[in-house]
């Protein structure tokens, strides 16, 4: 199996499980949660060390938005920011010197605000947080 196959393999498994989580609390409460925030669909990163590409990262990021914010209307520019995300991360990776198996999750979240701030205009986003993170492998951390 090629990388590529693996990679859209792992994207198209984290999509049908949170669609499927969607569901079931769907089912659950009556109500699904209507809050201030925009959930990004996973987005591979690339881990570089030495200008190899050494791994990837796949990234759960939600974005806060503030109580004034349309957050049907920002819902809908998913697509932009999880752009604006993959080429941030593909100009100048994330990559953590000190595991290769994570990403700088602050400088990720700093850029990730600058560049969705761009997107929507100002006064719209509170906080981007990455939620969770899962390597596409564990590989052990370079020795310097």
């Amino acid at each position: 199996m090629d990388r590529r196959t693996l990679i859209f393999a792992a994207v198209a498994l984290a999509t049908s499980s949170t669609a499927d989580a969607a569901e079931e609390k769907k089912k659950e409460g009556g109500k699904q949660d209507v809050g201030q925030y925009v959930d990004l669909q996973p987005v591979g990163l690339p881990i570089v060390s030495n200008r190899v590409v050494v791994n990837y990262v796949f990234v759960y990021v939600r974005i806060n938005l503030t109580r004034s914010a349309n957050a049907a209307k920002l819902r809908e520019k998913e697509p932009y920011f999880r752009d604006a995300l993959v080429r941030a991360g593909h100009r100048t990776p994330f990559t953590l010197a000190s595991d290769l198996s994570k990403v700088d999750a602050p400088r990720l979240t700093a850029t990730l605000t600058s560049d969705a701030t761009a997107i929507v205009g100002p006064g719209q986003i509170l906080s981007v947080v990455v939620t969770s993170q899962a390597p596409r492998r564990r590989i052990s951390t370079p020795h310097t």
